[in-house]
C-alpha cells in the first residue's frame, strides 16, 4: 500500500489585535510565537506537519481565539485537547477569558478518577471530551481569578468544589472550604497549600511530591530562566506572599512546576527545591507597587 499523500500545510497564520498578551501562545509554540510589541507574533510559518500541530494547538487553547490561519476559519479536527503533559497530567486548553486566560490541568490519580485544577471555557461538549478519560470527582481551584466556571463544571460532573475561605465570595457555594494556613489533603497523595499573597485566597496543589499546580502564586519565566513571582500583578500583598513563601517553600517537594499564567517545567526534585529557596529570599526584598499588566515578563 502506497503511504497516504500528505495534506499541504495550513498557511498564513497570524494573530489579530484582539491578543492580551497572556503568553499561551507562546508556551505552546515557541519557536513560531513571540512577544513583539507587547503582544503575540507569528514569526514564521510552520515548517512541517510538527511545527502546523503546535500552532493548532495555541490556537483552540487562546482566550481571545487570536490565533488563527489565512482562512479565518480552525478546523475543529484539529483541536488537541486535552493533550498530555506526561501520563499523569493533561492540558485542558480552550482557556476562558473569563479567568484571565488561564491554564487548567487534568489530574489522574491511581483508582482511575480525575482532579481538574482550575477551569477552562465552559462548554458541554468539552466536559464531555474531559469526562470520557475518566470520573471527574474534584475541581480544585487555585484562587479567585480562576473561579468563573468552577461551579458549573463541578455540577456537570457531580464533583466536589474547593476555595481557600480568603477568596469564598468568588464561590460562595463552594463544598469544600480550605481554612488558615495549614496544609490540608484534598484526596489521596494530593495536598493542598494555601499561599495568601497574590490574592487573600491562593493556593497551590502538590501531587504525589511530583506536580505543583501553583496558581497565579509563582512560575517559571523564560526571560530569567527561573520560577518568579508576578510581582506586578499582586492583588494582595507582595509581602504577604514572601511570607507564605518563608512559610511553605521548604515543605514542597516537586519536579514538575504547572502554573495559571506563566510556562510550565521540569526539574530534578533537588534543583526546583534550590530554586524555591532562592525565590523565597528574592521575594523578601520586594515591596508593594502598583498594579501594572504591561511589566509582566513571561
Amino acid at each position: 500500500m502506497k503511504d497516504p499523500i500528505p495534506l499541504p500545510l495550513t498557511t498564513g497564520w497570524s494573530v489579530d489585535d484582539r491578543c492580551t498578551n497572556c503568553d499561551v501562545a507562546r508556551q505552546l509554540a515557541p519557536d513560531l510565537v513571540h512577544e513583539v510589541g507587547r503582544r503575540s507574533e507569528v514569526v514564521r510559518q510552520p515548517r512541517d506537519a510538527a511545527e502546523e500541530r503546535l500552532l493548532y494547538a495555541a490556537a483552540f487553547a487562546c482566550h481571545t481565539r487570536s490565533v488563527r490561519p489565512a482562512s479565518g476559519r480552525l478546523d475543529e479536527a484539529r483541536d488537541p485537547y486535552p493533550l498530555p503533559v506526561d501520563d499523569t497530567v493533561l492540558f485542558c486548553g480552550h482557556n476562558s477569558p473569563h479567568t484571565a486566560g488561564a491554564n487548567a490541568y487534568l489530574l489522574r490519580r491511581p483508582a482511575g478518577n480525575l482532579l481538574m485544577v482550575d477551569t477552562p471555557r465552559w462548554s458541554e461538549a468539552l466536559a464531555a471530551r474531559y469526562e470520557a478519560i475518566g470520573p471527574v470527582t474534584d475541581v480544585l481551584l487555585t484562587h479567585r481569578d480562576h473561579a468563573a466556571h468552577g461551579r458549573r463544571y463541578a455540577d456537570r460532573f457531580g464533583a466536589r468544589l474547593w476555595i481557600h475561605e480568603g477568596d469564598l465570595d468568588a464561590s460562595p457555594d463552594a463544598d469544600r472550604v480550605l481554612r488558615g494556613t495549614d496544609a490540608a489533603e484534598v484526596a489521596d497523595g494530593v495536598t493542598a497549600h494555601p499561599l495568601p499573597g497574590h490574592t487573600r485566597g491562593s493556593v497551590l496543589y502538590v501531587a504525589d511530591e511530583e506536580y505543583c499546580f501553583s496558581g497565579d502564586s509563582f512560575y517559571w519565566s523564560r526571560s530569567t530562566g527561573d520560577i518568579e513571582v508576578a510581582e506586578s500583578v499582586t492583588w494582595y500583598s507582595i509581602e504577604e506572599l514572601a511570607a507564605s513563601l518563608a512559610r511553605t517553600a521548604e515543605r514542597l517537594r516537586f519536579s514538575w512546576l504547572l502554573p495559571g499564567h506563566g510556562d510550565r517545567r521540569r526539574l530534578p526534585a533537588d534543583e526546583m527545591a534550590l530554586r524555591m529557596r532562592a525565590l523565597t529570599a528574592r521575594a523578601a526584598t520586594l515591596r508593594p507597587r502598583p498594579v501594572d499588566f504591561t511589566a509582566l515578563r513571561w
